[in-house]
């Protein structure tokens, strides 16, 4: 199974836009310990031709281009795309906004939770993608599934989502009913993806707000594990002055501190965890600082775009 990390940062990339945090000033001015990174995505594929993309991420156009597994065959159609499916994990603008670029009437299979399906069937603003051409495949938590490829042939992977303890997309907030942070619900998903041929399977959990006892159970032993790596310290961006909420409040747990993803994942015997979905202000996006150091030293790998893995 071949798996291309497309993007590695949180929402916003890195740097973001508007952010003149000293780490962004250093991936502006080309600082080759800081590298650049787009917003939180993979691709996965069983064959290395027909890829299921997992979140589609405002900066998907950009992704595409620097990756040509995903761009169309020099001897192919006119219109053509190596993406045949997109698995949605949450409603978060950096993990939908993407399907506004796959949207010239070009088949492929979206599947999501009923709860993420209804969010975009609410937003008119997605019915840029052509029901004619895009099927919208509700998916079942704890239930695995086959992604189609566009012509119905299975993609050879089975995926099982299942709800992790999150919270509903900043953007959907009802500040009347308040916030409900770290519910298990259908708003945050994580995704187990199993290559139906050889067995081998890996983890993807772009957003997490804490580990569970049955979260723990579920990763223990496995080969590969991506997980949030959005913050190293829960206040971190209110400390540095470029935000108002901490970690938790945005659904995202810490990397750092006796409740931090280092802490949780101890005992865990994960042969591989990489750190994805890296918000601009986290530490550990620059080499050789004592925070990317402490990840390492602790068997950690920090996700950089263009990442490539086969298990």
């Amino acid at each position: 199974m071949h798996i291309r990390v497309l993007g590695s940062a949180a929402g916003g990339g890195y740097p973001q836009w508007n952010c003149n945090h000293p780490n962004s000033r250093r991936a502006r001015a080309g600082d080759p310990d800081a590298p650049q990174r787009t917003q939180s995505s993979i691709a996965v594929s069983c064959d290395g031709r027909h890829w299921l993309l997992c979140n589609a991420s405002p900066d998907l156009r950009q992704q595409i281009n620097d990756n040509p597994v995903l761009q169309p065959a020099a001897d192919g159609p006119l219109r053509a795309s190596p993406i045949q499916a997109v698995m949605l994990t949450n409603a978060d603008v950096d993990h939908v906004t993407g399907l506004l670029s796959l949207r010239e009437s070009q088949a492929f299979n979206l599947y999501a939770t009923r709860r993420v399906l209804d969010v975009l069937a609410a937003n008119s603003i997605f019915n840029v993608l052509n029901p004619a051409f895009v099927q919208r495949r509700p998916v079942t938590l704890e239930r695995a599934f086959e992604p189609l490829r566009a012509d119905g042939a299975p993609l050879g992977c089975s995926v099982t989502a299942f709800a992790v303890p999150g919270k509903v997309a900043l953007w959907l907030e009802d500040a009347q009913r308040g916030v409900d942070v770290g519910a298990v619900t259908e708003d945050t998903v994580a995704l187990e993806i199993r290559d139906d041929a050889t067995g081998r399977r890996f983890y993807y959990i772009p957003g997490c707000a804490r580990m569970t006892p049955e979260l723990a159970a579920r990763l223990r032993g496995a080969a590969l594990v991506f997980f949030d790596g959005t913050l190293w310290v829960d206040d971190e961006m209110i400390r540095d002055g470029v935000g108002v909420k901490t970690g938790n409040r945005m659904g995202h747990l810490s990397v750092s501190g006796p409740d931090g993803t280092l802490a949780a994942f101890e005992g865990l015997d994960v042969a591989r965890r990489i750190f994805i979905h890296i918000n601009t202000t986290n530490p550990i996006l620059i080499a050789g600082t004592p925070e990317r150091r402490a990840v390492e030293a602790a068997g950690w790998e920090v996700a950089c775009d263009g990442m490539q893995i086969e298990i």
